[in-house]
């Protein structure tokens, strides 16, 4: 099992009420089909074998024991299926009745796990038939020579793919207050399947994918919802077939209800895993009292077909990504009024480059000064060109602060630089990294004296996914007083601008917002080709949207390279070719730990999402961390 990763069907067959036989056939042969789309655990829906509407049919010994027939006829006619099968029946035990999931492999009954909750309200009468299933496992011996164990509290583990460990639950246990899969979760089942026959009435639909979504969000674990169709009988209610794949609070696959559908999906266990170490509150009970079974399965290379998103950091949805912009521009804004209101300060010091960053940090700052009712004009917002500003980037910058109503002051470093550049014997024509960091340091210092001067405050501009890469100057950009933009990656940098183009009432502000998000993004240190901006900073440390999709991944999850490389193919495979991300991942990783210096001394800045690099919050991390095992990985990468 390549990174984790296992292929799970939810199935929704078209059976027919009581008749056993013709179930069983469409169980073996859809079970055999979704082998066939690589699945390894298939998942079909409560009582299947016989239909979950038979009513006092279940009475009939004759049902009952067809059932059973028609039970070990599914696991002799699978034996070739490489897959652990999820099938309802009803089973009778003791002269009691349950509701029960049976799981086979490899022409093998593993157990049986009943029902635990029996609904007795509204349409659903089960307390007629079934009885409660029991928690302590006992032996059921389902023929001669054949004895399984039965109970709630199993968990069927997967040998030859360690992190798989699966528990189930039916229907309405997942709907009641205390569902058993708690109890699986916290003894350790990362993967709850759920046989269900729930029917439609109207928004139940959107009532039961928020609730299989929490769950898995709840219990950090895959959820495989396999939901009754419409072979069932309408004789009062109606069945639709909504089954759904969950993971961690994300539905990875739904089926579009009233149409019999299958849904496939990969789920990753060892990011389940993962989570579950990173949370110190996901405890671990005492799971001595479950029963442990044990299977296997030749699992190798599962191809991906879940959606990969190459913007993690940016939803997708307009209405939901405006709604995250907001957000994390309040987030910012209440972030700086507080540290405004702690230092009784009441200026505050921003350095303009006309860039997104800079814009980013004067808008911020806008805001947190109404929300403080602060006069704008007590923002001194500092342009300062140097040897690389365009006029563009400088009329974008003068434009912005005026619309914004901040103090302008204009400032060039030129003649300061070139007293540097002799007072340390600098060749001014040699372009290199002194020549570059020289002009970033003396603005920060002009920042920082201006603010003395004022008795005010420097804003930082620079965003995350240049603290993650380095891409800033030591004790230059690098440094400032509050760094509001100090999480936010370089990808939701542009959103927000855009955000704000798109939303303010002054249509010049909004003219000039779309022009620098139209900038290419540059440092401006290097002069300018035929007054165009020469030095690119993608063309140098590569693509953001890549890098961004980098970090998001190796610091979320804690991912090793070559799934890194495996999730940006499936993401980016139509815009990289494999050598181009290679390349950069590569950068990414070298650039990472060799910057953590940069990192371990950031100021203070406020956490807007789930990844960040502040030393004091998300990222404790040595600055001495050797990279070999992870560059040692990226080159074999290559080499296949």
């Amino acid at each position: 099992m390549e990174h984790g990763y296992i292929k799970a069907a939810a199935l929704s067959p078209k059976i027919k009420v009581a008749d056993t036989k013709y179930n069983g056939e469409v169980l073996i042969h859809h079970s055999k089909e979704a082998a066939a789309h690589g699945a390894h655990v298939i998942v079909f829906p409560e009582l299947c074998v016989t239909g979950y509407s038979c009513g006092d049919l279940f009475l009939q010994e004759l049902l009952l024991q067809e059932a059973k027939n028609q039970l070990f006829n599914i696991a002799e006619q699978t034996a070739q299926v490489d897959a652990v099968i999820f099938v309802g029946l009803p089973l009778a035990y003791k002269s009691k009745l349950y509701n029960t999931a049976a799981v086979l492999h490899h022409g093998k009954v593993l157990g049986i796990v009943p029902k635990t909750f029996l609904p007795n309200y509204a349409e659903f009468y089960e307390a007629r038939h079934f009885t409660r299933g029991m928690k302590k496992t006992v032996p059921v011996t389902l023929r001669e020579g054949v004895t399984v164990p039965m109970g709630t509290d199993q968990i069927f583990v997967c040998d030859t793919v360690p992190q798989l460990r699966i528990a189930v639950e039916l229907c309405e246990d997942v709907w009641s207050p205390n569902p058993p899969s708690i109890a699986h979760a916290l003894a350790g089942a990362n993967l709850i399947v759920n046989l269900s026959a729930s029917d439609e009435v109207t928004g139940k639909d959107t009532y039961r994918r928020e609730l299989v979504a929490g769950q898995s969000a709840r219990l950090v674990c895959g959820y495989i919802y396999a939901n009754a169709s419409d072979g069932e009988s309408t004789q009062d209610v109606v069945y639709a077939g909504h089954s759904l794949i969950a993971e961690n609070g994300i539905v990875l696959q739904e089926a579009e209800r009233f149409t019999n559908a299958a849904v496939y999906s990969e789920i990753d266990v060892r990011k389940l895993e993962g989570e579950r170490r990173r949370m110190s509150t996901f405890e671990q009970a005492d799971a001595q009292e479950y029963t442990v079974t044990h299977f296997s399965l030749q699992v190798s290379n599962t191809k991906l077909t879940r959606f990969v998103d190459s913007t993690p950091f940016v939803p997708g949805d307009k209405s939901d990504r405006d709604k995250r912009c907001e957000e994390i521009l309040a987030i910012q804004a209440m972030g700086l009024k507080k540290r405004l209101e702690h230092t009784g300060c009441t200026c505050a010091v921003v350095g303009i480059s006309g860039g997104l960053d800079s814009t980013l940090a004067l808008l911020v700052t806008v805001r947190a000064f109404d929300l403080l009712q602060i006069p704008r004009k007590q923002i001194l917002a500092v342009t300062m060109p140097g040897f690389g500003t365009t006029d563009r980037t400088y009329d974008n910058a003068v434009h912005l602060i005026n619309r914004l109503g901040a103090d302008l002051k204009e400032i060039s470093i030129c003649d300061a630089v070139h007293v540097h550049f002799h007072d340390i014997g600098q060749d001014p024509h040699r372009h290199d990294v002194t020549y570059e960091n020289s002009q970033a340091r003396e603005r920060t210092q002009i920042l920082m004296d201006i603010a003395n001067m004022y008795d005010g405050m420097v804003i930082g501009t620079g965003d995350m996914s240049e603290l993650a890469l380095g891409w800033a100057t030591y004790n230059g950009d690098h440094m400032s007083m509050y760094g509001v933009n100090a999480s936010v990656p370089k990808t939701l940098v542009r959103h927000l601008v855009r955000y704000y183009a798109d939303t303010c009432a002054d249509s010049g502000l909004s003219e000039v917002l779309l022009d620098v998000l139209d900038t290419p993004v540059s440092p401006e240190l290097l002069p300018p080709t035929e007054g165009r901006i020469s030095q690119k900073t993608e063309d140098i440390v590569g693509p953001y949207e890549l890098h961004d999709f980098f970090l998001y991944y190796v610091l979320r999850f804690g991912f090793e390279p070559g799934k890194v490389y495996r999730l940006a193919q499936t993401a980016f495979g139509g815009d990289y070719d494999n050598e181009t991300i290679w390349k950069w991942l590569k950068t990414f990783y070298r650039r990472f730990f060799t910057q953590q210096f940069k990192r371990s001394c950031l100021p203070d800045g406020p956490k807007v999402g789930s990844v960040a690099v502040s030393p004091r919050g998300d990222l404790r991390m040595p600055s001495d961390a050797c990279m070999r095992i992870w560059m040692d990985e990226i080159e074999k990468m290559k080499e296949i």
